[in-house]
């Protein structure tokens, strides 16, 4: 199942923007135009991520909206009081996974007070503090160039707008993105917009 909690999405039916907004009420747009017999391309993009995605839209509307909606969340199992935890802090939300690392990292990371998991949190959290605008930036980057090849791709200017994207260059951007299709080319600066 799609994440829908907030999702805010546009939809493209060829090159021509649809609807814009909630998942539900860009879903219900995209049936419509379903209904109706549209035989263009229907595509979906999350606004947040420049990703395109899929939905179900087999069956009436109320069906749609109805495989929208979040699972609800099941209820743990009660665990027997003699039955032995497992390693980490689930009820935290810690997460186990792999990490390599050099020894000399090991080692410096077993010297840290704590020991290497808090070492190695306490080191994550600086970096995204510190990164946060370099972040924004490569995540809107990355969004847009999403967008770009999956609606863009065969444009003339596709290359050089690319480009233009991930060298920071506004003004070569939106020159080379001009001669697009309107609703393609204002969605394509939307999303790039943080980029620059």
């Amino acid at each position: 199942m799609i994440e829908t909690s907030g999702r805010i999405c546009t939809a493209f039916e060829g090159d021509r923007r649809i609807a814009g907004g909630g998942l539900a009420e860009v879903a219900s747009a995209v049936k419509r135009r379903l209904d109706a017999g549209s035989r263009e391309l229907l595509l979906l993009f999350d606004d947040a991520t420049g990703e395109q995605f899929e939905l179900d839209f087999e069956g009436s509307l109320d069906e749609v909206l109805a495989r929208l909606e979040p699972e609800p969340a099941t209820a743990v199992e009660a665990r027997p009081a003699d039955e032995p935890r497992g390693p980490g802090r689930p009820r935290l939300g810690v997460v186990a996974r792999e990490v390599t690392l050099l020894p000399r990292h090991w080692e410096w990371l077993g010297e840290q007070p704590g020991g290497a998991s808090v070492a190695l949190r306490k080191l994550v959290e600086e970096a995204r503090k510190r990164n946060v605008d370099k972040d924004r930036v490569r995540k809107a980057r990355e969004g847009a160039y999403r967008f770009l090849v999956a609606m863009g791709g065969n444009l003339a200017g596709f290359e050089e707008a690319s480009r233009a994207l991930f060298a920071g260059d506004a003004a070569k951007f939106a020159a080379e993105t001009e001669d697009w299709p309107l609703d393609v080319r204002e969605y394509a600066r939307t999303l790039a917009r943080a980029s620059f």
